[in-house]
């Protein structure tokens, strides 16, 4: 600062300062550079508090010079006159501070180009990469990656579609064109890999641009789905290939924390079906908003033992947190009730393979059914506050064993809502991409085999949506359902199983024949998520459908006899499920 009052002087007179000034300017200096020093310590300029050269150390750097130049001309103001002439012209604190700032802010700028070029990418065999998308994924994994001087991939072009960015450069990285020049940049600029840099996308989006990429001869990776972000900046290392996740169940999810947190934490939390694709997921997903205990129930120990090492990094099996029990025990269920006392229950519980419970719907009925009217009325005797239901789209217009099940397990928690002041909903959804025993386990594994690939008809289709976006929405259901209701959750649009079979056969690379199998009993062409008397509405949330669910008096349930066939006892089955004379009384 006091070279710059120096150099600010000698600018106000031409470079001739006189010589009875010479004295003044020289102390004015010295006082210029302490007041400097105080403005600087107190905005914290000298303790390491920002990067050397970010914005926010050039804000700091503002405002301190803002104040020593406010401060040294309230001083040059008070001096006394000498004559007709100040001793220090009120001009020389204000040039100082201009030239103070443009010297400093131009050192940090020097020094920051020279920064960012050292730690540019630097190892052999750089993956050029062309980004899809300027926002805000874009730009932060441009800068993870022009930032790494050991790191595997170069951005040397962006393409985005909107106009409003046709001239944007990130990190000297320039918006080449839109999605239709995705071929013509990457050839330009030598780049093998495209890479989706919007963690919004969904899967019809991603499908588009990995035609694109196949079309272009380009590798297309993508980053995590906000949902599996959770609001975290993404690196280099989130950087990964296409799933089939991406490209079939993919949604934007808009998740109202403050709701869920509102229900969720600091409560005792019950989960079923805990070892489960969605039990485990929704542990790990409720963990998160800190409940005050989260008891973890699966008659599978093992299960227990996956689940407790993803949630909490270790598997002792050392906690009471941790039961082994099933659902069918009423004993042992209310045991369970009177020592943890849950305030807020999910029930994943279930056996859910459809083939294998037409052959066996007998105990569909026993762990479907009975199993949940168990929990029913554990629940409503330990005074639950809400209890959710996690039911399926096989529920809506049933005609399987499972669909049946699935149904009298949805009125039995709407029949449960008479009975308790607490609220008991149901929620429905279609297949979860990635749970045991899905389509595209069963796909992959032929393809690894040499084929043919099984598909019972080309043109059955289903919704599919991955385990972490159906969690989110289940959680959220939880905290805007109301009594009695089944939420239905936005499954976009169902996908033909007959394209998926084709689209994993091309990535494969090789011949591999498609038989379609025909339609197996209690199986639909196409799924529905809504039954045909059933009219949803979404007042709440635009990807939740609320719809009304009739009760179902526990007397009316079919009984699981030992003498009965299957047949028989998929009839009783049937008949409950459009059984209307209900007994309130029964209750």
């Amino acid at each position: 600062m006091g070279l710059s009052v120096m150099l600010a002087a000698g600018l106000r007179f031409e470079f001739a300062v006189p010589a009875d000034k010479s004295g003044e300017i020289l102390w004015f200096s010295a006082l210029s550079a302490v007041v400097f020093v105080i403005c600087g310590t107190v905005r914290g300029l000298y303790k390491g508090r920002w990067s050397f050269g970010s914005f926010e150390e050039l804000s700091a750097l503002v405002s301190a010079i803002g104040a020593a130049a406010a401060i040294l001309w309230f001083i040059a103001l008070l001096l006394p006159e000498q004559g007709t002439e100040r001793p220090i012209p009120l001009s020389v604190p204000l040039i100082a501070s201009t030239i103070m700032l443009c010297a400093s802010a131009g050192i940090r700028y020097v020094w920051r180009l020279y920064y960012e070029k050292r730690m540019r990418p630097q190892s052999e065999g750089l993956k050029r990469v062309v980004v899809i998308g300027a926002g805000e994924g874009g730009q932060q994994i441009i800068t993870a990656m022009v930032r790494n001087p050991a790191g595997r991939y170069l951005p040397v072009a962006l393409i985005d579609d909107d106009p409003a960015k046709r001239n944007l450069r990130i990190r000297h990285v320039p918006v080449s064109g839109t999605r239709d020049d995705l071929a013509s940049v990457a050839a330009r600029h030598d780049a093998k890999i495209a890479l989706l840099a919007i963690p919004t996308a969904d899967s019809a989006l991603i499908r588009v641009y990995a035609d694109l990429a196949r079309d272009s001869g380009l590798h297309l990776m993508v980053l995590p789905s906000a949902s599996e972000l959770y609001g975290a900046e993404v690196g280099t290392g989130d950087i990964r290939p296409v799933t089939h996740a991406d490209l079939l169940g993919r949604h934007e999810v808009d998740t109202d924390v403050d709701s869920i947190a509102g229900y969720v934490t600091g409560k005792r939390i019950l989960v079923t079906g805990a070892g489960g694709s969605i039990g485990s997921e929704l542990s790990r997903q409720l963990y998160r908003f800190a409940p005050s205990s989260l008891v973890l129930l699966d008659r599978d120990e093992s299960a227990l033992h996956t689940v407790q090492l993803s949630i909490e990094g270790r598997a002792l099996l050392d906690s009471r947190n941790l039961v082994v029990c099933d659902i069918r025990d009423t004993d042992r269920v209310n045991q369970i009730f009177e020592e943890h006392r849950p305030e807020v229950v999910f029930h994943a519980a279930a056996l859910k393979h459809l083939p294998l419970l037409e052959m066996h719907p007998a105990e569909a009925l026993k762990t479907n059914v009975w199993g949940t009217q168990v929990l029913v009325d554990a629940a409503i005797a330990a005074g639950v506050e809400r209890f959710v239901n996690i039911s399926t789209d096989k529920a809506a217009d049933p005609c399987s064993v499972l669909g049946y099940t699935k149904r009298l397990a949805e009125r039995l928690t709407a029949a449960a809502a008479h009975r308790s002041s607490g609220v008991f909903l149901s929620v429905r959804f279609g297949n979860v991409l990635g749970s045991r025993g899905s389509v595209l386990t069963a796909f992959t594994k032929q393809i690894e085999d040499g084929g043919p690939v099984t598909v019972t008809d080309p043109e059955v289709t289903r919704y599919f949506m991955t385990v972490e976006e159906a969690v989110q929405l289940v959680i959220q259901a939880g905290a805007v359902g109301r009594d009695g209701e089944a939420l239905v959750l936005d499954m976009g649009e169902p996908v033909k199983i007959d394209d998926v079979a084709r689209r994993l056969i091309g990535e494969a690379g090789r011949p591999i024949d498609i038989v379609y199998t025909g339609m197996r009993p209690g199986e639909k062409l196409h799924e529905v998520l809504f039954g045909a008397d059933e009219v949803g509405s979404s007042p709440i949330h635009h990807r939740i459908s609320h719809v009304s669910v009739p009760p179902l008096s526990v007397h009316q349930l079919p009984v699981a006899k030992a003498d009965a066939t299957d047949a028989e006892t998929i009839t009783m089955l049937r008949e409950a499920v459009t059984r209307q004379d209900i007994r309130s009384t029964a209750m």
